[in-house]
């Protein structure tokens, strides 16, 4: 994610693959947008920076007695804890587009622990694609070493992002990156109306129900449209953006 570093190379350090393209790409990006002064992030940018970058810096607790499984559980639930607060911030809709790109991005790297110490208890719940590999037991596991490889990176980078600009700084956002991509197969739009209870229902084609695409998938990080190979256009499908681009190849 430095400057010299490829996808392959950061995670090959933590000893197993993770989708990091996205991230390299999103993470160069905003630096040379900060280091030229061209992007001046909003105040909610800022918090939600702030908010990831609080998770990112988090110690593991102290323990009286820490066991091995124990002491696995409490790194996984780290990166888990900074997945879930990104994707709450991606999807709230209140950050600047490059601020969603980098975010998503984020999200996308850490995906493998959307389930990983506490998965959903509905079954209803997202499924998102996991590098998970299979234990001897056949219990999936999280390639936790690869997942905390990536931490002192973004700390560096969010820690900028984070910071409140001088009195009468005036926020500059740059132009969004419009990005298009074709996805075959089936899309949930997921809701939480209590605690605990998730509802799930498959997004169809208003002009002919078709629910299994292909679809063209484009977006200009603010307003995300579905193409049906019918031709009708939606905009109004209800998916959040964790929804759509995470699950699209990491290109």
């Amino acid at each position: 994610m430095s400057g010299q570093d490829t996808p392959t190379a950061t995670a090959a350090r933590g000893g197993h693959p993770l989708r990091t393209h996205a991230l390299t790409r999103e993470s160069g990006r905003a630096r040379q947008l900060l280091a030229a002064g061209e992007w001046r992030p909003a105040a909610s940018d800022a918090e939600a920076a702030a908010a990831v970058l609080a998770h990112l810096t988090a110690p593991l607790p102290t323990r009286r007695a820490t066991t091995a499984r124990s002491s696995a559980t409490d790194r996984d639930r780290r990166l888990q804890r900074i997945l879930r607060t990104t994707l709450h911030h991606l999807d709230a809709g209140a950050v600047s587009p490059p601020a969603a790109a980098l975010l998503a991005a984020v999200a996308r790297a850490l995906l493998p622990w959307h389930a990983h110490p506490n998965p959903p208890a509905a079954a209803a719940a997202p499924r998102y694609w996991s590098a998970s590999r299979a234990s001897s037991n056949g219990v999936a596991v999280a390639p936790t070493a690869a997942g905390e490889a990536l931490l002192p990176d973004l700390i560096a980078l969010f820690t900028p992002l984070a910071a409140t600009g001088p009195p009468g700084t005036v926020p500059l956002t740059p132009p969004a990156v419009h990005w298009q991509a074709p996805y075959a197969g089936r899309f949930r739009r997921y809701g939480r109306p209590a605690a605990g209870v998730w509802t799930a229902e498959t997004v169809g084609c208003p002009g002919c129900g078709g629910t299994a695409g292909p679809w063209t998938v484009a977006s200009d990080w603010r307003q995300t449209t579905l193409g049906c190979p019918c031709g009708v256009v939606s905009h109004d499908h209800g998916l959040a953006f964790s929804e759509v681009w995470l699950l699209l190849p990491d290109v």
